[in-house]
């Protein structure tokens, strides 16, 4: 079993920043594909990005250029850095790992962008 914590999220203005962690139970970044996914009311669940294991990269394109994801392997922490926020960008972010048919959800946090 993997437990996933979620946690940075809030309220921001459009055009600020907010970083969002995940804290894994344990060592999973070279085993597991590990993601960030949002779900906004009335809305599918969306991916945001992803990082492979052998360490790539990958990006939704409604958020290539402005959002960047990392991970500290001896930390188990992945994050996900947010520039630039839109309105549009308003949902609950999730972290995911998943390895073939296994998939682990964290509980998610909110991301508000408003004025």
């Amino acid at each position: 079993q993997v437990q996933l914590v979620e946690s940075g999220g809030g309220l921001v203005q459009p055009g600020g920043s907010l970083r969002l962690s995940c804290a894994a139970s344990r060592r999973i970044f070279s085993i597991y594909v590990m993601g960030w996914h949002r779900q906004a009311p009335g809305k599918e669940r969306e991916l945001v990005a992803v990082i492979t294991r052998d360490g790539r990269m990958n990006y939704g394109e409604s958020v290539k250029g402005r959002f960047t994801t990392s991970a500290d392997n001896a930390k188990n922490t992945m994050y996900l850095q947010m520039n630039s926020l839109k309105p549009e960008d308003t949902a609950v972010y999730y972290c995911n790992a998943r390895s073939g048919s296994i998939n682990y959800w964290g509980q998610g946090t909110q991301v508000t962008v408003s004025s």
